[in-house]
């Protein structure tokens, strides 16, 4: 089991590494210059050249990934371009944020996706199979940016049930401030209940026609230990997908984030895009990719732990 995650983690490496010189090529390919939206116009060609060379724009793009990869290793990602305050201050604050949305929204839609698919596979071809794919469709087809914005219109501001934007007074602790993240924990949670709630039925299903389901019944054993005999079976693919859901919701909330003005990584990611905020930019596109890497590899782990053919 060690050497099937030392041999992972090895593989892991270069992934990061390629993300890394990707993200810092396709960022200074992008048409527009960070340094004509710092200075006007007007600016001298001595001032210009000033600018550049505290930021280290002025070097060859191969030797600024250098020197940026090398400061990325140690914790070190710059300074803002726009505020000049250290990039990582303002991403440990903002992955924070969205880390706290990211848990929730996983625990309502992975607790409502099983419980989905395991009633629409155990009940096959009746209604409530019929009901609970509906459901699981339905929470896979609609937009979760959409999904916010008629939340918003229906229950702030028709309504004014429940606030549309922010966090809340910072003087008041997160755990009082609830109310702030229903909206977003429910846009967020609907697709990943989707996504689990059929390739759950999907997996139980295939599961409940495999020979050894029949042995159990023909042995006597009761409902109860045959469902955990199938959920331990069909196990491994659905973590599998946990794992690519969770990363997608701390990487893929950037409009969520934005349409409720929550202060995460998706909204921190939009402004630097918008402000061309190189360093914010280039820190949060890697950061992020780093947690999906890392979390395919937990789960990779995890299923070899379950299962211990896929150790071969």
């Amino acid at each position: 089991m060690l050497l099937f995650a030392a041999r992972r983690l090895l593989l892991a490496i270069p992934v990061l590494l390629g993300v890394s010189l990707v993200v810092f090529v396709l960022v200074h390919l992008a048409p527009g210059n960070a340094i004509d939206m710092l200075l006007p116009p007007e600016a001298s060609a001595r001032v210009v050249a000033e600018v550049k060379a505290a930021f280290g724009f002025d070097k060859p793009l191969y030797m600024q990934y250098l020197l940026w990869l090398r400061s990325a290793l140690t914790g070190n990602f710059g300074v803002s371009i726009f505020n000049a305050s250290p990039v990582l201050g303002q991403l440990f604050v903002a992955l924070g944020n969205t880390f706290i949305l990211a848990v929730l929204a996983a625990a309502v839609g992975f607790s409502f996706g099983i419980g989905l698919g395991l009633v629409a596979a155990l009940h096959h071809g009746r209604w409530p199979d019929k009901l609970c794919s509906a459901i699981a469709t339905a929470g896979v087809s609609l937009p979760n940016y959409w999904v916010a914005i008629v939340l918003v219109l229906f229950t702030a501001v028709l309504h004014n049930w429940l606030p549309a934007q922010g966090m809340g007074p910072d003087q008041v602790p997160l755990w009082d401030r609830g109310q702030y993240l229903i909206l977003p924990v429910v846009s967020l949670a609907l697709i990943p209940m989707g996504v689990i709630g059929r390739l759950v039925r999907a997996t139980v299903l295939e599961v409940l026609g495999q020979e050894f389901v029949g042995a159990l019944r023909a042995k006597g054993l009761g409902r109860g230990p045959i469902i955990r005999h199938i959920c331990k079976n069909a196990a491994a693919p659905v973590l599998a997908l946990m794992g690519l859901q969770f990363g997608y919701l701390l990487g893929g909330s950037i409009l969520v984030e934005t349409v409720f003005n929550w202060p995460g990584s998706g909204y921190l990611l939009n402004l630097a895009i918008f402000r061309r905020d190189i360093p914010v930019l280039q820190a949060t596109v890697v950061v992020l990719a780093a947690f999906f890497v890392l979390l395919n590899l937990l789960v990779d782990i995890v299923q070899a732990a379950i299962d211990p053919r896929l150790r071969r």
